[in-house]
């Protein structure tokens, strides 16, 4: 029975996992554009997996961005703050390529693109 409890008890944190570590990624701004990178649609995937390890891929917004270390360091720094995270991976990819079409309509508004 304490196994089943467990189970249940792991399908309801995931999802608030999962949820702590887009509010955590939401904290993350490009400093050259004032919204954060997840409105920004540079976050592919978040997945967390048993043993609250986190897996993100992003992007950025070109090869040659400035921040190429800094944005992807302080994404990993701040789901590692989430009580309860055990590992995070921060993987960098430019496949497919970043375009403004990946923004939330939220971003489009901020930056005047509506």
């Amino acid at each position: 029975m304490a196994e089943e409890t467990k189970t249940d008890q792991e399908k309801v944190n995931v999802p608030d996992l999962r949820d702590k570590v887009v509010q955590a990624i939401k904290l993350v701004y490009d400093p050259e554009i004032p919204v954060d990178v997840y409105e920004l649609g540079l976050i592919y995937e978040i997945s967390v997996y048993p043993v609250n390890n986190v897996y993100v891929l992003m992007t950025l917004t070109s090869p040659n961005c400035p921040s190429a270390e800094s944005i992807p360091s302080e994404i990993k720094d701040r789901i590692q703050q989430i009580q309860g995270i055990n590992d995070v991976e921060v993987e960098l990819t430019f496949d497919p390529p970043y375009s403004q079409d990946m923004m939330s309509e939220a971003a489009k508004l901020e930056l005047g693109f509506l």
